[in-house]
C-alpha cells in the first residue's frame, strides 16, 4: 500500500540529467482511498479510511486522516481514537481491482517492460520509449496526466537509474509528486537517508546496525563490508552495502506474479468454539479456491494463521501430495492444521487461510497418491478411475459455484454454508495476495 513519505526530509532536486536514469516507479496515492475519494468527491479535503469495523485494521487513509498518526495495517479502533472524526468507508475490492488492471494497461501503452509488484505500484524500464516519447521524466509526466484524466487518482513517480532508487524516489516524491534521482546523484541522495529505509532493514537488523554504530546509510557505505556482514550476517550484509552505495542489477521483469493467495477474518467477538472458527476457515477456504481457479493457479502449500485473544499469531503450514485449486481440499487440511494448533485455552480473535507453491493450472500434472488410490481401489476395485471421477466432480462443483458468483454475487452460494450460530456477531473479512 502506497504510505506517507518518512519523517526524515530530502531536498527535491537533485539535478536535470536523465542520462542512463530510466528506471520509473509509479505509485499510485493512499490507492484504496484514492479511489473512493473518486466515487464520493464529496469528501475530498476530509479525512477518510478504509477498513471494515472495530476489530478490523486500517487498509488505507487520505493524507488528511495520516495527519493525525492513521496509517495501514493499524487497528481500527485505534485509528478512530487518533481521529475520531474520519469518516469510514468499508473495502471495495472489486472496484480496486478493475482500477488497478487499468492502470497497469495505461503503463502497458508506454513501455512492454512493466514489472507490477502490487495492486498499486509497477517499475516501468523506459529505456526503449525515450526516442518515440521524450525524456523519463516527460513519460513520468504523461502517466501521472493520464491515471488523473482516467480515473481521478493521483501517482507518484520515482526516476532513476535503478528500481532500488526508483521506489525511494516515488517515496519521497509523494503526494502527487515526480522526484528525478540522475546516475551521478544515487550515492549522494542515499547517503541523506537513514539506514532503516534501505530494503530488507527491518526493526531486528536496525537494531542490529545500531550496535555498530551504523545508523544512516553514509555510515554503513563508509563501513567496511565485513563490519556490516558481522552485523547481520554474510548475505545481508553484502546486500546492504551493495545498496548503500546504490548497487541494484536486477532488471524490470514484466508481468505480474502471484506468490500466495490468501484471505483471513477478523471475529466480531473473540471465539472459544472452534465449529465457528471452522465454518469460517470454510469459507476462507472456499474464497482461496475461487481465486486460484480464476487465475488458472494450482498451490502445493496450505498455510494457517491463528491469532489468540491475547494477540499472539501462531503459523501451520502443510505440502500437497499434489497441487489443487479445489476449496474443498484445501480445508481439509485447514481443518487439520488448526487441530494442531495449541491455544492455550485462549479464544480466537482471528483465522487466515493461504495457499502457496503456486503454478499454472495448465502445465501442473496432478498425480493421485498410493493411499488415496488404494482406498478407491477398496472402495470400488478401480482406484484411478474412482478418484480421477471424484476429483473431477468436486472440481466441477466448484466451478458451477463460480459460475452463479459471477452472476449474482458473491453471496449468492457457498460450499455448504451451515445455519448461523446464534450469539455469532458479523465479522470483518480481508483478502490479500502476495506479489513478486
Amino acid at each position: 500500500m502506497s504510505r506517507a513519505r518518512p519523517a526524515v526530509d530530502v531536498r527535491r532536486d537533485w539535478g536535470s540529467e536523465e542520462e542512463g536514469a530510466s528506471i520509473l516507479h509509479v505509485d499510485m496515492d493512499a490507492f484504496f482511498a484514492s479511489v473512493e475519494l473518486a466515487r464520493r468527491p464529496h469528501l475530498r479535503g476530509r479525512p477518510v479510511i478504509v477498513g471494515g469495523k472495530e476489530r478490523s485494521v486500517v487498509l488505507a487513509a487520505t493524507y488528511e486522516a495520516r495527519a493525525f498518526g492513521v496509517h495501514s495495517a493499524m487497528p481500527m479502533a485505534r485509528a478512530m481514537r487518533m481521529c475520531p472524526q474520519a469518516v469510514v468507508i468499508p473495502p471495495d475490492h472489486r472496484a480496486y481491482r478493475e482500477v488497478s488492471t487499468s492502470v497497469m494497461e495505461i503503463l502497458g501503452e508506454v513501455t512492454p517492460l512493466v514489472e507490477q509488484i502490487s495492486v498499486d505500484e509497477a517499475f516501468l524500464d523506459v529505456s526503449g520509449a525515450r526516442r518515440r516519447l521524450g525524456l523519463p521524466t516527460s513519460i513520468g509526466a504523461h502517466l501521472r496526466e493520464r491515471v488523473r484524466a482516467t480515473h481521478g487518482i493521483t501517482c507518484s513517480v520515482g526516476v532513476a537509474a535503478n528500481k532500488f532508487v526508483a521506489k525511494l524516489a516515488s517515496t519521497y516524491a509523494k503526494p502527487d509528486g515526480l522526484l528525478l534521482i540522475p546516475s551521478a546523484a544515487t550515492v549522494p541522495f542515499l547517503r541523506t537517508l537513514p539506514v532503516e529505509l534501505l530494503w530488507g532493514v527491518g526493526a531486528q537488523t536496525q537494531a542490529a546496525l545500531a550496535r555498530w554504530g551504523l545508523r544512516t546509510v553514509a555510515e554503513l557505505a563508509d563501513a567496511d563490508v565485513t563490519t556490516v556482514q558481522r552485523a547481520v550476517g554474510s548475505v545481508a550484509g553484502k546486500h546492504l552495502h551493495d545498496l548503500a552505495w546504490g548497487r541494484d542489477p536486477r532488471p524490470v521483469r514484466p508481468g505480474r506474479v502471484e506468490k500466495s493467495i490468501g484471505a483471513e477474518s477478523t471475529f466480531g467477538r473473540d471465539q472459544f468454539d472452534l465449529g465457528v472458527v471452522q465454518d469460517r476457515m470454510r469459507s476462507l477456504t472456499d474464497e482461496c479456491g475461487s481465486r486460484l481457479r480464476r487465475q488458472r493457479l494450482v498451490a502445493r502449500t496450505v498455510s494457517i494463521k491463528v491469532r489468540t485473544s491475547d494477540f499472539r499469531t501462531l503459523t501451520r503450514s502443510r505440502t500437497l501430495t499434489a497441487p489443487t485449486d479445489v476449496g474443498r481440499e484445501l480445508f481439509l487440511v485447514s481443518r487439520e492444521l488448526l487441530a494442531g494448533v495449541d491455544l492455550r485455552g485462549l479464544p480466537v480473535r482471528l483465522v487466515g487461510v493461504r495457499a502457496e507453491g503456486l503454478s499454472s493450472a495448465d502445465s501442473t500434472p496432478v498425480q493421485p497418491t498410493f493411499d488415496e488410490l488404494g482406498l478407491a481401489a477398496e472402495a470400488s476395485g478401480s482406484g484411478q478411475e474412482v478418484l480421477a471421477a471424484t476429483r473431477e466432480a468436486l472440481h466441477a462443483a466448484e466451478l458451477a459455484m463460480d459460475g452463479v458468483r459471477e452472476r449474482f454475487g458473491r453471496t449468492a452460494i457457498g460450499p455448504g454454508m451451515p445455519v448461523a450460530r446464534r450469539g455469532v456477531v458479523p465479522t470483518t473479512h480481508r483478502a490479500s495476495g502476495h506479489l513478486s
